[in-house]
């Protein structure tokens, strides 16, 4: 197991790695924690030890554990502790821990007649999803699909896309892999 030397060493190169995986540059950085660019900078560069009011902003804006952000070693209880949260009128569960990159959730659908106007997305990446139960309906453009049970379907995201249920009374669930911009368009503001 590593020591707390160790842990602290690896901070700056994660902290680094979490800022270009999302994206930001230092400044977009520091408007989004309060932090200086400059302060930014020497943490990622380990000249300065993070302390726990620089990391908890970083953590927020990662969207990810303050143990996640330094890597401390994994201790007790594996399991993921599932929080659903209901977003226009699906409920998502997720199914692992955000670490800014692909994310796994079950999603379920309510019936047809429960669920809100379609509303089509776009956005850079790929999606995939696997119908665990009922039929999901999958449109690309103005290509319709349904799927069933046990079928899976994965698609660029920059086509306008739409995903739904397929029948009229019965609820439907999928898994549902996003990468980071698909769970900003698909799951931002899951606190509202």
């Amino acid at each position: 197991m590593a020591d707390e030397a160790e842990i602290i060493e690896r901070v700056g190169p994660r902290l680094r790695a979490f800022r270009q995986t999302a994206g930001l540059t230092l400044s977009q950085l520091a408007a989004q924690t309060g932090l200086t660019p400059s302060t930014l900078s020497r943490l990622e560069r380990a000249q300065i030890r993070p302390s726990l009011e620089q990391l908890l902003p970083l953590a927020r804006v990662y969207g990810v554990p303050l143990d996640e952000l330094v890597a401390a070693p994994a201790h007790g209880d594996p399991r993921v502790h599932l929080r659903p949260v209901r977003r226009e009128g699906l409920t998502y569960v997720p199914l692992g821990v955000n670490r800014g990159e692909l994310q796994a959730f079950k999603v379920i659908y309510p019936a047809v007649s429960d669920l809100p106007p379609a509303r089509f997305h776009a956005h850079p990446g790929r999606e995939w999803l696997y119908v665990l139960s009922g039929e999901v309906r999958l449109v690309l453009s103005d290509q319709i699909t349904d799927l069933t049970v046990g079928e899976a379907a994965e698609f660029d995201t920059t086509t306008p896309h739409w995903i739904g249920n397929a029948h009229p009374t019965l609820p439907a669930e999928i898994i549902a892999i996003y990468g980071k911009q698909g769970g900003r368009i698909h799951l931002a503001d899951l606190e509202r």
